[in-house]
């Protein structure tokens, strides 16, 4: 089980080196180049603009996302293999990743918490490539935890996290190659994720 981190009201755990490092360059050599990367819009204020990342959604369940329905790609043999490692370590059930590719500094992902009924309680995120900083603050107070997210390594966050905390990975002006997060989740599907 990862570390965990110390932060209130939250349970945040970290693995530095889940991955051997082997094992997550090959991982993300074959990711990078297999799989369907897409650009999708993203609502904000009213209006879709392009994210500014490529993701994929790979699984058993659609979901709905900035007002669009998810439909998944098929699980491939790498990413089954580690939705079943990941959940007989954390006792915690997967069945959906999102894949997300940061190709530098200048993708990111915003303030957001997952806190969509759907979504089940334990979150198991990880990184491969660069080393990104991953930011977390309470929606009520002063805490705050800066990460730095390293090739192979493991972030779960689980419990009351996503009540309590918003999290972000932002654009860095530093040069950074390019990351892929595979965020496992327990999706279960909603009335109108089929339309």
């Amino acid at each position: 089980m990862p570390d965990r981190l110390d932060l209130p009201d939250a349970d945040v755990r970290l693995d530095r080196r889940w991955l051997a490092q082997d094992e997550a360059d090959a991982l993300f050599a074959t990711l990078a180049t297999t799989l369907p990367w897409e650009n999708h819009p993203v609502r904000m204020f009213g209006r879709d603009h392009p994210a500014p990342r490529l993701s994929c959604w790979i699984g058993d369940a659609s979901y709905r996302y900035s007002g669009l329905v998810r439909r998944p790609h098929p699980w491939t043999a790498d990413l089954a293999a580690l939705r079943d490692r990941l959940a007989g370590a954390l006792g915690a059930p997967f069945n959906s990743v999102l894949a997300n590719l940061y190709r530098d500094g200048r993708d990111a992902m915003g303030w957001h918490a997952d806190d969509e009924r759907e979504l089940g309680p334990v979150i198991a995120s990880i990184s491969l490539g660069a080393t990104r900083r991953f930011a977390l603050r309470a929606r009520a107070g002063s805490a705050r935890l800066a990460i730095d997210l390293a090739h192979g390594s493991l972030l779960v966050m689980a419990g009351a996290t996503q009540l309590h905390y918003r999290h972000a990975l932002p654009r860095t002006q530093r040069p950074v190659g390019p990351r892929i997060n595979l965020t496992f989740r327990e999706v279960r599907e909603t009335r109108g994720a089929d339309r």
